[in-house]
C-alpha cells in the first residue's frame, strides 16, 4: 500500500506523532498515512498532515521511498511503501487528532529521549544531514 510520511521542520525541532494504531502503535513517527485512490503523493501528504496533527505545510519534494514490511509468523502483517516528502511549515500548532495519540514538534537534539521508529529515525538524521551540509538550517 502506498502511503506518505512528512518531515517537517521549524525552529531546530521536527514535527512527529505518537501513534495511536498499529503498525507502531505507542511509538514516535512522522506524520503521515496511505494515499486514496487517485490521490497524489503531494495531496496526500498535506491531509494526512492536516488530518493527523492540525498543522498545514506545503510539499517541497520527495526525500525517501522505502518499504515497510512487517511479518507474523511466515505471513505479511504490514507492507507500507513509505514515500517521505520533506514539506515547509506553513502554520497551525500540533493538536493530535485521527490515528494520533500525541503530535509535536520535538527538538532535534531531544530526539534520544523518544522511543522514535527506526526508519523515521534514519530518515530525519539523513535529511537533517544533508540541509546542514547544503547550508540549511534544520529550523527553516
Amino acid at each position: 500500500m502506498p502511503a506518505v510520511g512528512a518531515l517537517v521542520f521549524r525552529d531546530g525541532a521536527v514535527l512527529l506523532v505518537k501513534r495511536g494504531a498499529e503498525p507502531n502503535r505507542d511509538r514516535w513517527s512522522l506524520p503521515g498515512g496511505a494515499l486514496e485512490t487517485g490521490e497524489t503523493v503531494e495531496a496526500a501528504v498535506v491531509r494526512e498532515i492536516r488530518e493527523e496533527t492540525g498543522v498545514d505545510v506545503r510539499p517541497l519534494r520527495v526525500l525517501d521511498v522505502r518499504d515497510f514490511i512487517e511479518r507474523k509468523d511466515s505471513r505479511v502483517r504490514w507492507h507500507y511503501v513509505l514515500i517521505d516528502v520533506l514539506c515547509e511549515y506553513v502554520r497551525g500548532d500540533p493538536f493530535p487528532a485521527t490515528d494520533a495519540e500525541n503530535a509535536r514538534l520535538i527538538p532535534l537534539r531531544e530526539l534520544g529521549e523518544y522511543d522514535v521508529v527506526p526508519t523515521a529515525l534514519e530518515v530525519i538524521q539523513m535529511t537533517s544531514a544533508r540541509r546542514i551540509g547544503s547550508g540549511e538550517t534544520a529550523s527553516r
